[in-house]
């Protein structure tokens, strides 16, 4: 069992060095998936978007060569499983989208920020952690699985809910062919969309963020999927150490903020340790704050008014709830979900830029208005 113990501690730790780098990249590049929407909707600029849309081309291509080289079972994974809640992806998803706005940014973003010494986003990350870990095991989560994961509004695939698997029967080919070719056709055309674009190869921090945060879902899947992979020494089976999920994980931030909270609650208990979720939260906040120290960025920040304040909570609340609900955030789905090529995810993914972009037109009618 120590040997267990020590692998758990050891992805752990792999953890945090990839979520540190995440963290230092997002920072100095300004990767902000919230901000890449608001870029689109109010000012027509594609640049950020466009890193958003590589990171996930990148680690589509990563993550699906992983699982041809037999290092990865994307079976193994929550975002793949059979039971495909519709419902749950569209309404988190929605929810998710119109907090990140109103919380002036996605959990990753919050974590970044709290790095950089904003004392808003402090804030935004307690009501956050708390909102999700109501929704994971309190009365948020009531709502959540009696309502929007309930049977009636819920369909079970009879294996995976994995693009290639769902049109194996259609056209004739096994799941890793089709695997191969759903992956080139929709990491191709978003590599075409990006790099046709002048002022796309003309932003170095755009490509970088892209480039880097992609390769780093590629790494969190290899280190939870491939390393933490081993033999239980108590009952004998393969296991995945140094999870939550007991699932191969990669990056994703607002379940693994409330595991923080969990953590920081029970920490005398023995049984509760530090996972690869969990130190991929201290790893972006630190990766961000060692950027800022070193650029001399760093700078205190707060609330500019009660309203301000109020605004940010009920948007870090929406988050809590809408990112465990949809079983993934910007990162979690956006991301390492998308490029496991499952149907949740694509559907998770869509209904959080839809939740953010109307609550984006919906502030600029405010204030137009009151102009």
């Amino acid at each position: 069992m120590e040997n267990a113990s020590h692998l758990g501690t050891t992805v752990a730790w792999l953890g945090f060095g990839l979520a540190f780098i995440f963290g230092f990249v997002a920072n100095k590049t300004n990767f902000c998936t919230m901000g890449a929407v608001s870029d689109v909707v109010n000012m027509g600029d594609w640049g950020r978007m466009r890193a958003w849309l590589l990171a996930i081309a990148v680690a589509m291509i990563g993550t699906n060569a992983l699982v041809l080289m037999g290092y990865l079972d994307l079976a193994k994974t929550i975002y793949t499983a059979p039971n495909f809640i519709w419902l749950a992806y569209l309404v988190g998803g929605l929810s998710f989208g119109v907090g990140m706005t109103l919380a002036s940014g996605c959990a990753n973003k919050c974590l970044v920020r709290v790095g950089g010494g904003n004392l808003k986003s402090v804030v935004v990350f307690l009501f956050l952690g708390y909102s999700a870990l109501v929704t994971l095991k309190g009365i948020f989560g009531v709502f959540r699985v009696s309502v929007l994961q309930a049977p009636a509004v819920s369909h079970t695939f009879s294996g995976s809910q994995s693009l290639p698997f769902l049109l194996e029967g259609l056209f004739g080919l096994d799941h890793r062919a089709l695997q191969i070719v759903i992956t080139a056709i929709l990491a191709g055309s978003i590599l075409i969309f990006c790099f046709m674009n002048r002022e796309f190869l003309r932003s170095p921090d755009n490509i970088l963020a892209g480039v880097v945060i992609g390769l780093i879902i590629t790494a969190g899947w290899y280190v939870t999927g491939k390393i933490g992979f081993a033999e239980n020494p108590d009952t004998l089976e393969m296991t995945f150490f140094g999870t939550n999920s007991h699932l191969a994980e990669s990056m994703s931030f607002v379940a693994p903020t409330s595991y923080t909270m969990d953590l920081w609650a029970y920490w005398s208990d023995v049984d509760t340790v530090v996972t690869f979720g969990i130190a991929t939260v201290f790893g972006i906040g630190i990766g961000s704050f060692v950027y800022a120290l070193l650029t001399k960025s760093f700078r205190w920040e707060g609330f500019t008014s009660p309203q301000d304040m109020f605004r940010h909570i009920i948007g870090a609340v929406l988050m809590g709830f809408g990112g465990v609900t949809a079983v993934g955030c910007t990162v979690g789905q956006g991301m390492s979900g998308v490029s496991t090529l499952s149907l949740g995810s694509f559907l998770a993914f869509l209904s959080i830029v839809a939740g953010a972009a109307i609550t984006m037109k919906i502030q600029y009618y405010l204030m137009m208005r009151e102009a």
